[in-house]
Order: C-alpha cells, then sequence, then structure tokens
C-alpha cells in the first residue's frame, strides 16, 4: 500500500479549519472527497498541523495511504482536478510517494509560519481576508523588539489557548522576526511545534508593543506570568499562513 506525501495551498476563508468537522467544510474534507471522486477510496489524511478556521496555507503537508500503485503526478492532477470541479479554494501544489515510515505530522522537524499586518488607514480590497487590517499606526522596530523577549525555551501558557490540548505548555521558539515594507509588516515564527493560538496570541500581544501601549519588558512580564489572561489579545485569523514544514 503506497504512501504520499501531498504539499497543499489553500486559501482558508471558506473553511472550519483543516481538521474534518461535522457539518461543517473543512479542507481536510474536501481532499479526502477528492481522493474518493478519484479513485473510490476512502480515506483519512493526516496534516503537519491543524490550522484553525479562515487560517491560510502555501507548505502544508498531508499524507495518505493508496490501495493502488498511481503515479504521484497522476494523484496530484487528478486531486486538482476533482477539487477545481466542486469549487474548493485548494490545491495540491505536489504529491510524492513517501517512505512507508513518513508522517506528515510526528516526522516534522520544523514548521513556518507567516503573519501578515496591512498597517494603513485605508481599508483592503485586494488583501482583504489575506491580512490583519490595522488602521492606527505600528512601530514595528518597537515589534522586533518585543519579539525577540519571546525567542527560546519558554513556558508558553500566557500564549496559548485555554483549549490547547497540548501535554506540556514549554515550547522552543526558534524564530519570531518582524520586518515591515511600506504598508505591510510581516512576522515569521518558526519552531518544532506550537501550541494552539500561539502565534496570533503572540502577534495579538506584538501589535500592543507597536502601538505604544507595551514596551519590550511589558511582554517579558506577561511570558513570565504563565497566565493566559496576561495575553494582550488574539490576533484574527486571516493574517496567518502555514508556509513550510521541513523533514
Amino acid at each position: 500500500m503506497p504512501r504520499y506525501r501531498l504539499d497543499i495551498e489553500y486559501d482558508g476563508t471558506p473553511y472550519a479549519g483543516w481538521q474534518r468537522q461535522d457539518g461543517q467544510p473543512s479542507v481536510q474534507q474536501a481532499i479526502e472527497d477528492a481522493v474518493e471522486a478519484f479513485c473510490g477510496e476512502a480515506v483519512r489524511l493526516r496534516a503537519a498541523g491543524r490550522t484553525d478556521a479562515g487560517v491560510h496555507a502555501t507548505g502544508q503537508v498531508a499524507h495518505l495511504d493508496l490501495g493502488r500503485d498511481w503515479p504521484a503526478e497522476t494523484v496530484r492532477n487528478a486531486l486538482n482536478a476533482h477539487l477545481g470541479m466542486a469549487g474548493h479554494t485548494v490545491c495540491i501544489l505536489a504529491a510524492a510517494i513517501a517512505p512507508e515510515d513518513f508522517d506528515a505530522r510526528f516526522s516534522a522537524t520544523a514548521r513556518h509560519y507567516l503573519y501578515r499586518i496591512l498597517n494603513r488607514r485605508a481599508p483592503p480590497a485586494l488583501e482583504r481576508q489575506r491580512a490583519w487590517w490595522v488602521p492606527k499606526p505600528l512601530d514595528a522596530p518597537r515589534m522586533a523588539q518585543a519579539a525577540a523577549t519571546l525567542v527560546g525555551r519558554h513556558d508558553f501558557t500566557t500564549f496559548r489557548s485555554a483549549h490547547c490540548q497540548a501535554n506540556s505548555p514549554v515550547r522552543t521558539l526558534d524564530r519570531l522576526d518582524v520586518t515591515r515594507a511600506g504598508d505591510l509588516i510581516e512576522i515569521r515564527a518558526s519552531a518544532r511545534s506550537f501550541l494552539h493560538n500561539q502565534v496570533r496570541s503572540m502577534v495579538g500581544t506584538l501589535k500592543r508593543a507597536g502601538e505604544g501601549a507595551w514596551s519590550a519588558g511589558d511582554v517579558r512580564a506577561a511570558l513570565e506570568a504563565r497566565d493566559r489572561s496576561r495575553c494582550a489579545g488574539l490576533a484574527p485569523p486571516e493574517g496567518l499562513y502555514l508556509v513550510r514544514v521541513d523533514y
């Protein structure tokens, strides 16, 4: 039974998230339905990360097992055809035959996220549902200074959802960079794994720093408090992208 790795891109706006959910559209179900339409097999995909409702991906990875040894290009092309006919905003960038012990989730060594903030007075037209519109001016260097206090191995209780199911709140954040190009602020985060809502929680707090309401010391104090109520806010999902997974 061959195992296939799928590299996936999607606009998460119409979906309740990656994970299959009763009565709600999901990216997982869209692809699983496309597989069944293609080869008649009911499969369950395992993904590198379960993105939330409204979150996008340019580099999601999933794997599945099929009963027949199909050429990888045939799998990619057939799935894209069925996804397109069904009107989904999902595409398979690449398909490849993977080793039988490859696991999209547990074989991953790093995950990389991008968060985009459109920082200008005028509301978005082209960037609607693709970035967080913040009309109040933000100080990107101040945000970068605050972000540096979160890099490293810490207890991130302050920056995880109250519904997070991870056994431990301790994570090693390898990267949290803030850059600005014109009206667009980009925040890039990298770690082996993230807690539920961790990136959006950190971005919401960095926004407060960019507004001048919090200093880098305030962000550090919130981290060290290990208290979810100390998080400055949760950034909306539309600015978040899963951009790459390393193996």
